[in-house]
C-alpha cells in the first residue's frame, strides 16, 4: 500500500491520461495536482511542497528536463520520475545525470509506477539510491490465459521447459504478453520462490548497461556515490527477464555472454568477480538471425540464450480469446479508474474482433481502459471506441510507404501528413517501428508532440 498523506504533482498536457494516472494515485491515497504546462509546473513548485513529481518528458512550453534542471538549481531534491512515450535512452540518460530518480516509458503500467513510486519514496533526499526493489511476488493462477488451440500449445510447451534449467527465448509481436509467458516459467520452475527480474534492454545505453545488469562500486563514475548491486546479483537463484534483448548494445552482449557462460559478473570499478545464479529468459520481436547477418547481434549469445524457443502467437491469430481478455482489462480499469463498468455491448466485442490490432493485448489493454475513462452508464458501447473507426480509417486510406534511402526527413513528413499525425500509423506506412520513428525524429529535430 502506498504511503498516506504524501503529495504528488503530475505534469502532463494529454487531459485524459492526466486524469486517470490522477484518479488512480488518489484511489491509492495520494494527495494529488495535476498541471498540463511547464510554466504552471514551476509555479506549482514555488507555492508548493511535493513529495514526488511525475513529468511528462515532451510539454507545450518545454519539457520535463528544464523542469528537473529548475528544481535543481533550487537545491529542491523531490524526487523526479520522467515519463516518455517514446524510448529515448540519451534523454532518460541526461535526465539521472541531472538528478532524476528514474523513467516510466508510456503506456504506464500501475504495477510498474508503484514500484518505482514506493522505491523512491524509500530515499533519503541527499543519499544514493539503494538496491532495487525486485517486482512483489503475484498469484498468477487466476491471470487470463485464453482456451484458444495456439495458445493452448504454448501452455504446453511451458509446463515441458520450466522445470528444467534450459535458458529460454521467447518470440513474438510487440505486445503479445511475452513477460507474461515469461513469469508463467519461472513461476512453474524450482526458482519460483525466488526473485524474478525483468530488464527492459531496450532502455538501457552503452553508458547505463553495466552498471543495471552488473552493478558498480562506489567512484566508479561521476554519479556512483554508493555501491549498486545489478540484476544478476539480485535476481540470486531466481530468473533474470532480458525484454528486447535484441536491443542490447553490442559491446554489452559481450560482456552478457562472459556471465552467462561463467555465472560470473563483475561489477563497474571492481578488479573482483561475484558468482551468480540466475536463469535467463530472453524476449525478442525482432529477427535475430537477420540481426546475426547484420553484425548487430552476436552469434554465439544467441546460441546460448535460445536453447529453447517459444513464439507466443498475435492477438489476430487468437480472437476466440478477445472477449475473454476484454472482460480482464475491463476489471482491471474500474480497479484503477474507480467506475464500475459491467459490460461490453456485442456491438463493441464485434467491433473489437475486426481491428487488427497491431498492438495486440497491449494495444487491446489500452482502448478497454480508455473506454472505461468515457463509459457514462454501466455497459461500454461502440459509443466508447472511437480510436478504433479513426484508425481503420486512417489505416485504409495511406498503403505502401516503406522507408527508402534517400532524404527520410522528408518521407517521414509525407507519411505524418498522410496519417494526420498519427504516428503509429506513420511507422505502419514506412514499414518501421514506433521507438524507430520516435528515433529518426528527434534525430532531425522534428516536433514530437
Amino acid at each position: 500500500m502506498i504511503i498516506m498523506s504524501k503529495k504528488i504533482l503530475i505534469v502532463d498536457d494529454d487531459v485524459a491520461f492526466g486524469v486517470m494516472i490522477k484518479t488512480w494515485l488518489q484511489k491509492n491515497s495520494w494527495e494529488t495536482d495535476l498541471v498540463a504546462s511547464l510554466d504552471r509546473a514551476l509555479q506549482a513548485a514555488k507555492t508548493s511542497r511535493y513529495d514526488l513529481i511525475l513529468s511528462d518528458l515532451r510539454l507545450p512550453d518545454g519539457d520535463g528536463i528544464m523542469f528537473l534542471t529548475y528544481l535543481r538549481e533550487k537545491k529542491i531534491m523531490t524526487p523526479f520520475i520522467i515519463m516518455t512515450g517514446y524510448a529515448d535512452v540519451q534523454t532518460a540518460v541526461n535526465a539521472i545525470k541531472l538528478g532524476a530518480f528514474d523513467y516510466l516509458q508510456k503506456p504506464i503500467v500501475p504495477e510498474i509506477l508503484q514500484q518505482k513510486i514506493e522505491l523512491a519514496m524509500s530515499q533519503d533526499d541527499a543519499a544514493a539510491p539503494k538496491e532495487r526493489k525486485t517486482a512483489r511476488k503475484e498469484d498468477y493462477s487466476d491471470m487470463v490465459k485464453g482456451k484458444s488451440p495456439v495458445i493452448q500449445r504454448v501452455y504446453t510447451h511451458i509446463g515441458l521447459v520450466a522445470p528444467t534449467k534450459m535458458s529460454v527465448l521467447v518470440l513474438g509481436e510487440s505486445g503479445t504478453g511475452k513477460e507474461y509467458i515469461a513469469r508463467m516459467i519461472h513461476e512453474q520452475s524450482g526458482r519460483k520462490n525466488n526473485p524474478f527480474i525483468a530488464v527492459d534492454c531496450g532502455s538501457l545505453s552503452m553508458e547505463l548497461a553495466p552498471s543495471e545488469l552488473f552493478g558498480h562500486k562506489k567512484g566508479s563514475f561521476t554519479s556512483a556515490i554508493a555501491d549498486k548491486k545489478g540484476v544478476f546479483e539480485e535476481a540470486k537463484g531466481g530468473t533474470v527477464f532480458l525484454d528486447e534483448v535484441g536491443n542490447l548494445p553490442y559491446e554489452v552482449q559481450k560482456q552478457l555472454l562472459r556471465a552467462l557462460q561463467e555465472q560470473k559478473v563483475r561489477p563497474v570499478g571492481s578488479a573482483q568477480d561475484v558468482d551468480v545464479d540466475v536463469r535467463i529468459i530472453a524476449a525478442t520481436n525482432v529477427d535475430l538471425e537477420k540481426a546475426i547477418e547484420d553484425g548487430s547481434f552476436r552469434q554465439d549469445l544467441y546460441h546460448r540464450i535460445n536453447e529453447f524457443s517459444l513464439e507466443v502467437p498475435p492477438l489476430r491469430e487468437r480472437l476466440e480469446d478477445l472477449e475473454e481478455f476484454a472482460y480482464h482489462f475491463l476489471a482491471q480499469a474500474n480497479e484503477e479508474l474507480g467506475k464500475d463498468v459491467k459490460s461490453i455491448s456485442a456491438e463493441a466485442i464485434e467491433k473489437l474482433k475486426q481491428h487488427k490490432w497491431d498492438g495486440n493485448l497491449r494495444e487491446l489493454r489500452n482502448v478497454i481502459r480508455r473506454a472505461t475513462l468515457f463509459a457514462e452508464n454501466q455497459e461500454i458501447t461502440l459509443d466508447n471506441l472511437p480510436m478504433l473507426g479513426a484508425r481503420v480509417q486512417k489505416t485504409q486510406e495511406v498503403d505502401d510507404m516503406a522507408l527508402q534511402p534517400g532524404d527520410e526527413k522528408e518521407q517521414i513528413l509525407a507519411a505524418l501528413n498522410k496519417a494526420r499525425g498519427n504516428k503509429t500509423v506513420a511507422a505502419k506506412l514506412l514499414q518501421i517501428d514506433r521507438k524507430t520513428l520516435y528515433n529518426k525524429m528527434h534525430l532531425y529535430g522534428m516536433d514530437l508532440t
